[in-house]
């Protein structure tokens, strides 16, 4: 299944949807879905990790199999969710984001809505619905189904709550050489737009947790995490880690239409770090 129709235009357009038109799922799409979900090279991350991803049809938040689906009022009439299962590790999170945030951007050129969600839902009735083996765990859910273009001010209400359009600038989350230097977007080269999709992406609550330190040569980009303390700690898991799969698929697809080869390695600088809630994750090479 090929992502390269997937655009830097995809990404600056997609935003999160809650309220969706009651109209069913085209055959077609379903069968695209359930396509790309089977398909094993779509759920393997950078590193090789794989997760796998559960699609639910649902009639008012009911399953086929009669289990209520709940979602805390946030959503309104979705036609099905895609149900992510991983193991709760931190590459494993982080490299499952990555897989789901491609779907997410996939079915946003189909036209379909999306909402990640990690938090405010009931897990324990997804659970009920899927089979998880031993050590398995959903970290994130998405409603899918067509944007209800009438019922958008529920939506454009809830993204005022939560800062949703409220991105930090540049000099807040990017750096050059080390955490003591801003990085300047003209400074940042062949490179600039890929960052830029970094700093538009979605993150849970925008906290934007990722923290990016630009090599010298402007060959290497270094990824870091800003932890927020205990955040999700009640959800059994470090949500953040999700956000950087998303920084870090949002980064790679940039580089692939602009046509920057490069790789993902693990290659710590050991940089001194601006807190103690700084955390080294990946670096993307420019080959």
């Amino acid at each position: 299944m090929s992502n390269e129709k997937i655009t830097i235009e995809t990404m600056k357009k997609r935003q999160s949807i809650r309220t969706f038109d009651i109209q069913n799922l085209k055959d077609s799409h379903v069968k695209k879905i359930k396509e790309y979900i089977n398909n094993e090279e779509n759920l393997i991350g950078p590193f090789g990790s794989k997760g796998r991803i559960e699609f639910i049809q649902v009639t008012n938040n009911i399953s086929d199999k009669g289990i209520k689906l709940g979602t805390y009022g946030f959503i309104k009439n979705p036609q099905a969710y895609l149900v992510g299962v991983v193991q709760n590790s931190k590459y494993s999170l982080i490299e499952f984001a990555y897989t789901f945030q491609k779907l997410v951007l996939w079915l946003t050129e189909l036209e379909m809505g999306t909402c990640w969600m990690g938090g405010t839902f009931n897990r324990n009735s997804f659970e009920q619905e899927i089979q998880l083996e031993e050590g398995d765990f959903i970290p994130c859910i998405t409603p899918i189904g067509y944007p209800n273009q009438k019922q958008r001010v529920f939506d454009k209400a809830l993204r005022y709550v939560v800062k949703a359009d409220n991105k930090k600038p540049w000099d807040k989350l990017f750096y050059d050489s080390t955490f003591d230097l801003p990085l300047k977007k003209e400074n940042a080269d062949l490179l600039e737009s890929p960052i830029e999709m970094v700093r538009l992406g979605p993150s849970a609550s925008n906290k934007q947790p990722w923290r990016l330190v630009l090599s010298t040569n402007r060959k290497v980009c270094h990824f870091y995490i800003e932890h927020t303390p205990n955040y999700s700690s009640k959800l059994g898991y470090d949500m953040q880690l999700l956000d950087m799969g998303i920084a870090m698929c949002q980064f790679e697809l940039a580089c692939k239409e602009l046509d920057i080869k490069g790789r993902w390695t693990m290659e710590n600088p050991a940089l001194p770090l601006p807190t103690v809630h700084t955390e080294y994750i990946v670096s993307w090479n420019t080959l």
